[in-house]
């Protein structure tokens, strides 16, 4: 169990919230500094990137996966870009792009498999449901809980469960003003129900009252994609938590352990990005986002040909595929292919290897000429 006690007389000196380890003992609500966030932790920043998780409704795997690469960095000691994978964790536990998935199948499946790393499956950030398959060898490759609990819908008992276990996952109920959020302290005061949702909290603020929170919308929303929900946005009238799943609808996560840094290609499509459009090479962010016969999600539009970037590391050499065809191979960095390809939908993967492992990206693309 990670135990974790912020010290008063740190706050007092440093200005800054600090977690230390603790063992066997509880500790009473005076011990608890005015505020906290894992975002600074003795002036380091143990949580990982925004990620935008559009176009499906994979809320649950990314709020788990937020809290989970936040445990591992702090545990391994300082931050060194975690990155799980969030759809192994949504498929492999049941997960559907017609509604989501249970996070308690998906806190079960962490307990007994565990999830791999993003280059095992990551995320083609499609509308709907296709055949998955994680690359053979992912199960020597995985982060695993030994167990996951509810805690109470209090101040006092999600501030205590932060500072003790770690980032927090809650279930959610998504208003109009919500969805429009860009700065502040949101006090959930508007709007009709738009459906549930599922986030992490990281941190509260006792002076200000408000929650700190990480959403997987992206980084245009919110406040670079965080967001400080006042502790007064729950009343019972109108509330921000909500037990969809069952239990309290806010959850920990307890004894995180496995294979934190393996050796393993790190690979990232850098080029084509999602939401832009590509003339013979030149890069533009896509004004209509919105067109026929191009699917949901922001992919990349190309119109001519384009230059497909790689950054890889750990890596001997680097794949191009499209539509399961090999095109290129490159064993020498940078890693860059030039695609030209016809007009339709297609989907690029590209593999990463090294002496002991693969790792993958993949990205679907449009060509419009």
């Amino acid at each position: 169990m990670i135990k974790i006690l912020a010290t008063l007389i740190v706050i007092i000196l440093l200005n800054i919230p600090t977690a230390l380890t603790e063992t066997g003992s509880e500790f009473s609500d005076d011990d608890l500094p005015p505020f906290f966030s894992w975002r600074n932790i003795g002036g380091i920043d143990f949580t990982t990137s925004i990620k935008n998780q559009a176009p499906a409704p994979t809320c649950e795997a990314y709020a788990f996966i937020s809290a989970l690469e936040t445990i591992v960095q702090y545990q391994v000691g300082y931050p060194f870009g975690c990155d799980l994978s969030e759809t192994h964790l949504f498929f492999y536990s049941g997960g559907t792009c017609n509604w989501g998935v249970d996070v308690r199948d998906a806190a079960d499946y962490l307990v007994e498999y565990g999830v791999p790393d993003e280059g095992c499956f990551p995320d083609p950030h499609r509308p709907k449901d296709t055949p998955f398959n994680s690359l053979p060898g992912w199960e020597n490759r995985t982060v695993k809980i030994q167990k996951w609990g509810w805690v109470e819908n209090d101040i006092e008992s999600i501030k205590h469960a932060l500072v003790e276990h770690g980032p927090l996952i809650i279930c959610m109920l998504v208003r109009s003003d919500f969805m429009h959020y860009s700065g502040g302290i949101y006090k959930n005061n508007w709007g009709q129900i738009n459906g549930g949702h599922v986030i992490t909290i990281f941190g509260y603020n006792d002076i200000y009252r408000y929650w700190l929170i990480k959403n997987s919308w992206g980084t245009a929303w919110g406040e670079k994609g965080w967001i400080r929900v006042s502790y007064d946005a729950h009343k019972p009238m109108r509330p921000f938590f909500c037990p969809f799943y069952g239990g309290t609808g806010i959850f920990y996560v307890d004894g995180v352990y496995g294979n934190f840094m393996p050796d393993v290609p790190k690979i990232q499509i850098e080029s084509p990005k999602r939401y832009h459009t590509y003339y013979s090479g030149y890069e533009f962010k896509t004004v209509f986002k919105k067109m026929p016969f191009v699917q949901k999600g922001g992919v990349p539009r190309i119109i001519g040909w384009t230059t497909v970037k790689i950054n890889a590391t750990n890596t001997n050499k680097v794949e191009f595929y499209v539509d399961d065809e090999l095109q290129f191979t490159d064993e020498e960095a940078p890693y860059e292919w030039k695609l030209h390809a016809p007009y339709g939908s297609h989907t690029l993967e590209t593999l990463a290897y090294n002496e002991n492992n693969t790792s993958k990206g993949i990205m679907d693309f449009f060509v419009i000429i």
